[in-house]
């Protein structure tokens, strides 16, 4: 999967990007069909602790998964928005998942000799 991370409003170091791009990884091993993935590293201007925000969007064919998740780390949000993605893949895979309706399993069941 091909990942891009844009930091914004400061300039991530390579221990960061190195744990996002591990993190990314596992979202990997879950699917197949994902195409590439962006995230972004944004720094709010906040008198709160939890100022560090992390946006993760996901491609997949035919539609694409969003995780935003605020916290006082960027790797505690990196963490969150991963947990939070790694549901939305298996929903993913659940709806896209083809299912043979009652009717043609059924048919299937039946002898030939039935037809």
């Amino acid at each position: 999967m091909k990942i891009s991370v844009q930091s914004i409003h400061f300039t991530a170091d390579k221990k960061l990007l190195a744990f996002i791009q591990k993190k990314a990884d596992k979202l990997d091993q879950m699917s197949d069909q994902i195409v590439s993935g962006e995230i972004y590293l944004k720094l709010e201007n906040t008198v709160s602790e939890e100022n560090k925000i992390t946006e993760i969007k996901v491609i997949l064919p035919g539609s694409q998964l969003f995780a935003k998740e605020q916290c006082k780390t960027f790797e505690e949000a990196t963490d969150l928005a991963i947990e939070s993605l790694k549901r939305q893949i298996d929903k993913h895979k659940i709806k896209t998942k083809p299912h043979l309706s009652n009717h043609k399993a059924e048919i299937e069941a039946l002898p030939s000799e039935d037809l």
